[in-house]
């Protein structure tokens, strides 16, 4: 899975035990989706109300109205359906803004109450005795809390309190001087359905809670909760979460038992050394531009995780898509950053076949910012050492990498690839930071791999409308050769190139700091941005179903 471990860090602690807010049966993703449904409620609501209207001023002429109705329509009713309408659309107003807010859910449960008060007040408003009758309010009293679960004592609540309304309502119409000519027995029959509703309806949510809290159980990993998904690729998915004991926040990455279940064996083994590989990697690695790695395991149910630092910033395909081309210094300053992460990696025989601007995150590191991490070391291979199981993670005669960063000796299959198939892909990063654009553009992910083979790439200068100057433009040029030796030849060297082609320090610490208080000011957690050439920058083996064959390694002449 190409995994993004995107968010920000949370001002405070998360609580591993139970909660006390609202909604604390459930894990904070499923209070986010319980928190939208209030808004949709709120559209039923206001559209029965007006269905009340239409039914009770036009489709009563034309049928004939019962001699009652003319004591509530127009008046109160159409008064208080407008309220019923008013109050709805201010509830899917609000839930929109209080969207994933524990508070909501209270606020609906005032809401609710609120709905069945008007229901009674209309349905007690001409009192018609009608033996055996169920009362209106009942269907808000089992609709609502089956929809917008709450804690079963919540729920209790809220329900008994909206069961009540219809005897306010009574006691209301008494105190117009309406007479009530009721006997106690038939007033106990009236009200008696509603309250049993009202005991009825905590069954489910207790239900819904139980379940929620096996949820919370089952996505205990070790010592890490798992909270909101953070993104979701082809083998599994990227999870924030907190330490329970240290509060400490981390981004848990897994492959779902199922997607192993569901592959051929040579698939599901490719899948599992893949994913041990990226541990094997980060764990070694110790440059402070590389993830780190905290832990790594195998669950109970068999899913396989691993759990990196959580990461307070954006990655680079990200970073572009939303504000743009960045200026040549700042660039070159990201590429640096890189550079040194893949230095250390180089030099430990590590190649990460990977390299594309949604695997490098810019964040903030302490008090710095601007602070480069590469992620996903997950087709990492190591070089040199003779065993073929140990140097190949994908099936065999199979092409890794992602389409619109691969190198061409990994389209044409010469020989085995060596780390400067990682100096041509962050040529491609360089080349979309300074222009917002692919080296090339292609329909497919065969076309396009063809051109990284065979096409001569225009300058970046060409494609830009900020002026970069010659000496980048010769770097990024440099590292996209076809021909590995006619590139810079290790990090180290792409570094210094790099270095030499703009003004020193031209990307101040102070630069860096006003754009981050300006475009990322607090820390916020956010969600993955799909782009457009989405699918031509995922990794190759993704383009393939679970258990399906990758395309076989392309050779440039037959293309």
């Amino acid at each position: 899975m190409t995994s993004r471990l995107l968010g920000r860090r949370p001002s405070t602690p998360v609580r591993s035990a139970e909660s006390s807010r609202p909604g604390q049966g459930l894990p904070s993703d499923m209070l986010g989706q319980t928190c939208s449904r209030v808004g949709i409620v709120g559209l039923v609501f206001a559209t029965l109300w007006a269905l009340t209207i239409v039914m009770n001023t036009l489709v009563a002429r034309w049928l004939g109205e019962m001699a009652f109705m003319r004591d509530v329509w127009p008046f109160p009713g159409n008064l208080v359906a407008a309220i019923g309408i008013v109050s709805s659309l201010l509830m899917t107003v609000l839930a929109r803004r209080l969207s994933g807010k524990p508070v909501l859910v209270d606020l609906g449960s005032g809401y609710l109450v609120l709905q069945c008060m008007l229901v009674s007040i209309l349905s007690q408003w001409a009192l018609v005795p009608i033996s055996p009758r169920i009362s209106w309010v009942c269907i808000p009293i089992l609709f609502y809390p089956a929809i917008v679960p709450n804690t079963p004592k919540k729920t209790l609540v809220t329900s008994l309190l909206a069961a009540s309304t219809e005897p306010l309502a009574l006691v209301i119409t008494h105190l117009r001087g309406v007479p009530l000519h009721l006997s106690a027995f038939y007033l106990l029959w009236d009200f008696l359905p509603t309250y049993i509703c009202a005991f009825l309806v905590v069954l489910p949510v207790k239900i819904i809670h139980n379940l929620g809290q096996q949820v919370r159980r089952a996505r205990e990993l070790g010592s890490y909760r798992l909270e909101e998904p953070l993104g979701k690729g082809g083998m599994g998915e990227v999870f924030r979460a907190t330490h329970q004991m240290l509060a400490r926040p981390a981004a848990v990455k897994l492959i779902r038992s199922e997607i192993l279940g569901s592959s051929t064996p040579a698939a599901a083994r490719v899948i599992t050394e893949r994913f041990r590989r990226e541990a094997d990697a980060a764990a070694s690695l110790r440059s402070p531009h590389t993830i780190s790695l905290y832990d790594f395991g195998v669950a109970q149910d068999g899913t396989f995780f691993l759990v990196m630092e959580l990461l307070d910033g954006l990655d680079l395909e990200t970073l572009v898509e939303r504000f743009g081309p960045l200026e040549p210094e700042r660039a070159v300053y990201l590429l640096r950053q890189a550079c040194d992460s893949l230095a250390e990696a180089h030099a430990r025989g590590l190649v990460h076949r990977d390299i594309k601007p949604s695997n490098i995150f810019t964040c903030r590191m302490g008090l710095e910012v601007d602070f480069v991490k590469v992620l996903d070391f997950g087709l990492v291979k190591a070089i040199g050492d003779g065993d073929q199981q140990s140097t190949l993670l994908t099936a065999p005669d199979s092409t890794t990498g992602t389409p619109a960063y691969i190198a061409p000796e990994m389209v044409r299959g010469d020989g085995v690839a060596d780390h400067r198939v990682d100096i041509y892909t962050l040529g491609c990063v360089g080349y979309w930071l300074l222009t917002g654009r692919l080296v090339f553009q292609a329909p497919t992910a065969i076309q396009m791999m063809y051109q990284h083979a065979n096409a001569i790439p225009v300058p970046p200068s060409h494609q830009s409308e900020l002026e970069i100057p010659a000496a980048l433009d010769n770097a990024i040029l440099a590292c996209l050769a076809k021909h590995p030796e006619d590139r810079p030849q290790n990090a180290t060297e792409l570094s210094r190139l790099l270095a030499a082609s703009v003004p020193g320090e031209s990307w101040s610490e102070e630069r860096a700091h006003r754009w981050w208080e300006r475009h990322h000011p607090q820390p916020n957690w956010v969600q993955p941005v799909e782009s457009d050439h989405r699918m031509l920058t995922k990794t190759v083996e993704e383009l393939w179903a679970p258990g399906e064959t990758p395309a076989p390694a392309l050779d440039s002449a037959r293309l």
